[in-house]
């Protein structure tokens, strides 16, 4: 998923692990006896030794080379901070992994590296897929980003605040969101009402499940860039003109991220926000009497949110794609998959792992944002202009609450339009 949204996803520096030892040195990983080596390159989700991703990819591939007598998997997982670089010194001294888990897949299909997804996934393993997130890895129809794990967003406030304003239920429209934050200024001195972060780490995914409540977004249905359509710009003046102003959120959103909105909710500081499932842990962390529900929309609350996936892709330049198939229908067995998830506070990405996972209440805190996966929406993703186009949004869009909304969101329109057509 993009790295950035599973900041659940503590970084650490972990070295490269190689979990068996390769074979006899034969031609594109394969032996004098015709085993092959497969190999995969992951990245890290643990935040320390005892909780790295080399203790799940390890098992995985022990117990995969236990019923494929001929394959054998050499798997290096490698820190957030360096995989991308790693990963690009591999490509260009042609040493390319078989299979890679990591952010992003796009410019990999620019460069003709990757199978389809059809190529290395059974039917039965593709067809498991919850549909949003097989079409969110799709470039011009082909889907080649095969999803990993995910998160979705929904929409978190602060109970005993919310009491001591006399607020009974979570709001569902703006002018309820409006509202609420009045009251809650009135009657709780000392509190943000609503933390808005359109800082540069995140202001892309905050302005864009804004987007969404009016029925705006990053591009229209066809898919071209659309960041300054009318409901967009409607919904950055609404939000200047009833948050921002009125003194009901932060006094300058630009500047300030989304770490910081998530640390003053777990820390009691402000009643409500827009958050992703490790907004959990630090809630409770914090002994913050908290609860989740749907986002609040302009006419009622969001049946769609925010969607956000890592990626698992296959490399072709090796040969290797019956292997990789053999490998990938492995990884995504549902024991497999949901074991990921669970170790990390992830959210599925499969039918089954859904089912297994929203069952029993075993995961009660999570069942908001399992209604809202199977209808996430998603960035631009296979897009290979969304890199640039993020950056951009992330640097500029929190501007449109203090200068001319249709101004600073035409001229990102503008830039989304060079960086397409450079493409």
């Amino acid at each position: 998923m993009n790295r950035r949204v599973l900041t659940l996803v503590a970084v650490s520096t972990v070295g490269a692990l190689t979990l068996t030892a390769c074979g006899g040195g034969g031609d594109n990983g394969a032996s004098g006896d015709g085993t092959v080596t497969l190999k995969v390159v992951a990245a890290d989700y643990g935040d320390k030794a005892t909780n790295s991703s080399q203790i799940y990819w390890g098992d995985v591939a022990k117990r995969f080379e236990a019923a494929n007598a001929k394959i054998k998997v050499d798997v290096q997982i490698v820190n957030w901070n360096d995989i991308d670089k790693k990963v690009k010194t591999m490509i260009q001294s042609g040493n390319m992994p078989d299979v890679l888990q990591t952010g992003g897949y796009a410019e990999k299909v620019a460069d003709d590296l990757l199978y389809p997804a059809r190529d290395v996934l059974s039917p039965a393993t593709h067809a498991n897929f919850l549909d949003t997130f097989s079409n969110a890895g799709e470039v011009d129809g082909v889907q080649y980003g095969i999803p990993f794990v995910s998160s979705t967003r929904a929409f978190f406030y602060n109970k005993a605040i919310f009491a001591r304003a006399g607020i009974t239920e979570a709001p569902k429209t703006w002018a309820e969101v409006q509202a609420d934050a009045e009251l809650i200024k009135a009657k709780v001195p000392g509190i943000t009402p609503y933390a808005l972060p359109l800082g540069p780490e995140e202001a892309q995914g905050e302005s864009m499940m804004w987007e969404l409540g009016n029925g705006g977004g990053i591009t229209d249905a066809s898919g071209k860039y659309a960041i300054n359509s009318r409901a967009n710009v409607e919904t950055f003046n609404w939000l200047k003109t009833n948050l921002v102003d009125p003194g009901l959120t932060y006094t300058n959103p630009a500047t300030t991220d989304r770490k910081t909105a998530f640390a003053d909710f777990a820390a009691g500081k402000t009643a409500m926000l827009n958050g992703h499932p490790s907004l959990i842990q630090m809630s409770r962390d914090g002994k913050i009497d908290y609860a989740v529900a749907p986002i609040p929309g302009k006419a009622g609350a969001l049946k769609s949110t925010l969607g956000v996936a890592d990626w698992m892709m296959a490399f072709k330049d090796n040969g290797h794609k019956e292997q990789i198939k053999k490998l990938l229908d492995f990884v995504y067995s549902k024991e497999n998959i949901t074991k990921f998830d669970e170790t990390y506070n992830l959210m599925p990405v499969t039918k089954d792992s859904l089912r297994e996972m929203n069952s029993g209440g075993k995961h009660k805190d999570l069942e908001p944002f399992f209604a809202l996966l199977p209808q996430a929406a998603f960035y631009p993703l296979g897009d290979t202009s969304w890199d640039a186009v993020s950056a951009e949004i992330k640097k500029t869009v929190g501007t449109a609450l203090s200068r001319d909304p249709g101004e600073v969101l035409g001229d990102l329109q503008k830039k989304a339009e060079e960086a397409s057509a450079g493409n």
